[in-house]
């Protein structure tokens, strides 16, 4: 199956009538440990120019080497970035819709400091639910667009930026050993992560409420619900 490349098209449109698209994705959503990121790119229309980095890609689609060699890449492409997080005691705390929405404002604050006008942007979001404008103080416009990430270069940009930065997060809490092998699974419900669950019991780094749900459903007392079994 041929993989579907991103466009500038969306990008192009959007910015003849605002100044600054600023693609927005997250990553660690459905993990059951680690935080969750939401990356951010800005570009304006002389960024159109000289298109994105070649071989760019939603990060999903690109393996671990390939992500963090374009990554540079990305850094250096557009108007600015940043990535913002929310932690696991945030997410317990509050809610991991609470805590996706904060991690995406904290990441168009830094944008903001860069110099990007956020407030005059188009914020474009990868799905098919705004889950940052409730949590807005002062409305922006946002729209959201299903595929964004696969599709759209600015978001496939923001998603490798969230991956890399999340992905080095994970694979740092191991320290000198890894028992609940972070490098591989990345804080998501891989079978080998369930095992060393069960073995050692939680970390600080997992999301405890969330444990109860992948357990019970190994236990098969109940689905899994949207816990993610997979790094994506």
């Amino acid at each position: 199956m041929a993989v579907i490349e991103p466009t500038l098209a969306l990008e192009e449109r959007l910015l003849t009538t605002a100044s600054t698209v600023i693609g927005m994705d997250e990553v660690g959503r459905g993990a059951i440990a680690g935080p969750v990121c939401v990356g951010a790119c800005a570009i304006v229309q002389e960024d159109l120019a000289d298109g994105f980095p070649a071989g760019l890609r939603d990060s999903k689609l690109m393996s671990p080497k390939r992500r963090e060699a374009i990554e540079p890449l990305v850094c250096e492409w557009g108007q600015g970035r940043a990535v913002g997080s929310a932690s696991v005691a945030e997410i317990e705390t509050h809610g991991i819709a609470w805590a996706l929405a904060h991690a995406g404002k904290r990441a168009l604050a830094e944008l903001y400091a860069q110099g990007i006008d956020v407030a005059t942007a188009v914020i474009l979001l990868d799905g098919s639910h705004d889950w940052l404008s409730p949590h807005l103080t002062h409305p922006l416009q946002v729209l959201v667009r299903p595929k964004a990430d696969r599709d759209c270069a600015v978001v496939a940009a923001a998603s490798v930026l969230a991956k890399v930065e999340r992905d080095a997060h994970m694979m740092a809490l191991g320290g000198g050993s890894d028992p609940f092998a972070w490098a591989s699974n990345k804080g998501y419900a891989s079978a080998q992560h369930r095992s060393a669950i069960r073995a050692l019991g939680p970390s600080e780094h997992h999301r405890l409420s969330w444990l109860t749900k992948i357990l019970q459903a190994d236990a098969g007392s109940e689905p899994a619900g949207t816990v993610a079994a997979n790094p994506a």
